[in-house]
């Protein structure tokens, strides 16, 4: 399973531990993953998805999934989220 947000496509960085003494070596920073369901008023079900806790945040502040979807670019979303993007359009459009 990948270290990737779905939504964000936040990932893994790269850097270094820096010691006391100055010595680097090399280290993985990585995401905050949470795996959560959130619930899609337009499509009236929940939606389980692995996003980060930066994410949940965004979600929840621009007014939840149905939102947050249809102002997120596609270069960023997951296959998964695309999918669920495409249904939420379809149903706001009937």
């Amino acid at each position: 399973m990948a270290r990737r947000c779905e939504l964000t496509g936040k990932g893994v960085m790269v850097g270094n531990k820096v010691s006391h003494a100055l010595n680097r070596t090399r280290r993985r920073f990585l995401p905050n993953l949470l795996n959560v369901s959130l619930l899609s008023d337009v499509l009236g079900r929940s939606v389980k998805l692995r996003i980060s806790a930066n994410a949940l945040r965004t979600v929840e502040h621009r007014g939840g999934i149905d939102a947050f979807l249809l102002k997120a670019d596609d270069a960023e979303l997951s296959p998964n989220a695309l999918l669920l993007k495409k249904e939420v359009r379809a149903a706001l459009a009937q």
